[in-house]
């Protein structure tokens, strides 16, 4: 997977404590957002769109979303396993991102 600069052009959500951003292109040759969630940080209880899991708080994982979101970049994160992520070329999403 390539690493890429941020685009400039396009406004991040605001950053969190404690955890590292970067852009990563996927394997349909979008890019996306990576921000690493610390176990500490997780506070709360999201579902991996990659295996349909309950990511629990205080289990690390990552938020990731469209580098071209503009606005609406907030609206489209997703918290994935690490795993899940890193695999999501060899399966497909299991709930649909709207």
């Amino acid at each position: 997977m390539a690493r890429r600069n941020r685009r400039r052009d396009t406004p991040a959500p605001p950053p969190l404590p404690g955890g590292s951003e970067r852009v990563e292109t996927g394997p349909d040759g979008r890019d996306f957002r990576i921000r690493h969630i610390p176990a500490a940080r997780a506070v709360k209880t999201y579902r991996c769109p990659g295996c349909d899991h309950e990511i629990r708080s205080g289990t690390a994982h990552l938020v990731a979303w469209p580098a071209d979101g503009g606005e609406t970049a907030a609206e489209d994160r997703r918290h994935w396993h690490s795993a899940c992520w890193a695999n999501r070329a060899t399966r497909g999403p299991t709930r649909r991102w709207s």
